[in-house]
C-alpha cells in the first residue's frame, strides 16, 4: 500500500461528470504478412500478461480512507482482469486517421471505473495497411507523461535488454478499514511533521524572487485570462484529431530561428488559436493564457505519480506577424520557466497533501458548474519528449505514437505534442461544445507551421512522414 501524492490526489478530486481525467496513449502498430493471422486481441493480452509483472502502474487498485479523513491510497499488488481492461474495437472502411480519431474520441467519453485498477486498453483493428492501433487509457492520478513514457517504453520493447516474460505477478489482501484509518493517522503526523520543511522551501523561492528583478505577479499570473470560445462548462463527449509533421523540419525550423523546439510548438498553437479566435470569436486581440506542464523528475526508472507543475505562458494570439509570434511565444515560455525555477519546481505539490479531501471534491464540483470565462487559465498545451527508438510490441513494429492529456473544468482544448524517432506527433482533444470538428485545430496547426518557415524564408514544402498515417 502507498499513499497518493497530494498532486496524484487533486488529479482525483478533479474528476466530475463531465471532466475525465485520464491521459491517452495511442501506438500504431504495423503487422507483416507472418503476424497478421495470429497477432489478435488474445495474443496482445497475453503479451501485457508476461509483463504485469513490471507494469506497477497496471496492478494499483484505488483504495479510500473510511470517512476521507486523509487522502486515498494505491493496493499496490491487485488482481488484473484482462478479459476487462483489454477491449477489442473495429474500425469502419476505410479506416483512415479520421476514422481511428473518432474511435479514440469516443474512448475518451467514459470515465474510468474507480472499482479496478484505473486503466483501459483497447485492441483496434481495421486500420489501413495491415495496421492495428493499441489505445491505452490511464488516470492522470497513475502517472504524468514522464512516467506514462517510462511506462510505455517497459510495455514495448524498448528498454535496455531483452524483456522477460513472467507466467504470474504479485497479489495482495485488501486492507482493512482499521488499517487505512490507522495508516492514515500515522501519515497525518508526518505530514505535520514535514510543515516546517514546506515553509522553509516556500520561504526560499519567495527570496529569490525578491533577489530578481521579477514581481511575483508577473511569475504567478501573467494576465487574467480573456473570454473565449473555448472557455464554457464543457461537455461531457469528448472529439478527437491527430497530425504528423517530420521532426527534422521542426528542428531545422527552430534552429534557424534561433529558440526550442518547445518555443515553436508554442507558437505553432498560437498561430492556430489565432485562426480559430478570429473565426469562433471573431476578434483576438488579447493573448490567451495557456497551462504549460513541466516536469520535475526525469528518472527513466520512474512509472508511476505525478512531477510536475503547470507554468502559465502568455500565448500570442493577438500578434498578427507569424515570426513576431515566435518570438513573443519564447519570450512568455522563458517568464514562465523562470518563475517555475525562482519560486521552486515542488511548490504546489507540497502545499496539495494538505489539502482536505471534501474541501477538494467541493471545490472543484463548484469550479466545473461555472459557465463562461474560465478565472485561471484558456487552455491546456503539452510538449513531452517521447522515444527515439522505434518501439515493437509481441514482436510487431510500433510507426506512431500520439498522447493527450485531459480536458479541465472550464477548458475545451487540450493540445499535446509527443515526438516519436523522426515523428512531431500532434494530438487534439475537444469536447462536443468547442469547435465544429477538432481537425480545425490540428489542420490549422499544420497551416501555421508553413506559415512560419514562409516567412522565415524556408521552403514551404514539407517532408513527408512515410511510417505515419495519411492525413484526415
Amino acid at each position: 500500500m502507498k499513499r497518493l501524492s497530494g498532486w496524484d490526489a487533486i488529479l482525483l478530486y478533479s474528476e466530475t461528470p463531465n471532466v475525465h481525467m485520464h491521459t491517452l496513449k495511442v501506438a500504431v502498430i504495423e503487422l507483416d504478412a507472418d503476424r497478421r493471422g495470429y497477432f489478435d486481441v488474445e495474443a496482445f493480452r497475453r503479451v501485457i500478461h508476461g509483463r504485469l509483472h513490471k507494469l506497477d502502474p497496471f496492478r494499483y487498485q484505488l483504495v479510500d480512507i473510511p470517512g476521507k479523513f486523509h487522502h486515498p491510497m494505491w493496493r499496490q499488488n491487485s488482481e488484473v482482469d484482462l478479459t476487462y481492461h483489454i477491449r477489442p474495437w473495429s474500425l469502419p472502411a476505410p479506416g483512415g486517421r479520421r476514422e481511428l480519431d473518432e474511435a479514440i474520441g469516443e474512448i475518451a467519453s467514459t470515465p474510468l471505473d474507480r472499482s479496478r485498477p484505473l486503466w483501459e486498453m483497447y485492441f483496434i483493428e481495421g486500420l489501413a495497411n495491415n495496421r492495428i492501433a493499441v489505445v491505452g487509457k490511464i488516470h492522470h492520478a497513475l502517472a504524468d507523461g514522464v512516467a506514462s513514457a517510462n511506462l510505455m517504453a517497459r510495455g514495448m520493447d524498448l528498454t535496455s535488454g531483452l524483456q522477460t516474460d513472467e507466467d504470474s505477478y504479485r497479489t495482495d489482501p485488501p486492507p482493512t478499514g482499521t488499517q487505512l484509518v490507522r495508516s492514515a493517522f500515522r501519515d497525518h503526523l508526518r505530514q505535520l511533521g514535514r510543515i516546517p520543511a514546506t515553509i522553509g522551501y516556500t520561504a526560499r523561492g519567495l527570496q529569490r524572487v525578491r533577489r530578481s528583478n521579477r514581481r511575483l505577479s508577473q511569475l504567478t499570473r501573467p494576465f487574467t485570462p480573456p473570454q473565449s470560445f473555448m472557455n464554457h462548462m464543457i461537455t461531457a463527449d469528448r472529439r478527437f484529431a491527430t497530425a504528423t509533421l517530420a521532426l527534422a523540419d521542426i528542428k531545422a525550423t527552430s534552429k534557424q530561428l534561433g529558440v526550442t523546439i518547445n518555443d515553436l510548438v508554442l507558437a505553432i498553437s498560437a498561430g492556430a488559436m489565432r485562426k480559430l479566435s478570429l473565426h469562433y470569436d471573431g476578434h483576438a486581440d488579447q493573448p490567451l493564457l495557456a497551462s504549460v506542464p513541466m516536469s520535475y523528475d526525469f528518472s527513466p526508472d520512474r512509472i508511476s505519480g505525478n512531477k510536475f507543475s503547470g507554468v502559465l505562458v502568455a500565448l500570442p494570439v493577438d500578434v498578427d506577424d507569424p515570426l513576431q509570434r515566435v518570438q513573443r511565444a519564447r519570450e512568455a515560455a522563458t517568464l514562465g520557466k523562470e518563475g517555475y525555477e525562482l519560486l521552486g519546481p515542488e511548490l504546489v505539490s507540497k502545499w496539495a497533501a494538505y489539502l482536505p479531501p471534501r474541501m477538494a471534491e467541493s471545490m472543484f464540483e463548484k469550479l466545473d458548474a461555472l459557465d463562461g470565462q474560465n478565472k485561471v487559465l484558456n487552455l491546456n498545451i503539452s510538449n513531452v519528449p517521447g522515444p527515439r527508438e522505434r518501439g515493437k510490441v509481441g514482436g510487431a513494429l510500433v510507426t506512431e505514437i500520439y498522447s493527450v492529456g485531459p480536458l479541465t473544468a472550464g477548458s475545451g482544448i487540450n493540445i499535446t505534442v509527443w515526438s516519436y524517432v523522426d515523428q512531431l506527433n500532434i494530438s487534439v482533444l475537444t469536447d462536443t461544445a468547442t469547435v465544429d470538428d477538432p481537425h480545425e485545430i490540428t489542420t490549422a496547426m499544420v497551416d501555421e507551421f508553413i506559415e512560419i518557415r514562409r516567412a522565415a524564408g524556408i521552403s514551404t514544402s514539407l517532408t513527408p512522414v512515410a511510417t505515419a498515417m495519411a492525413p484526415a
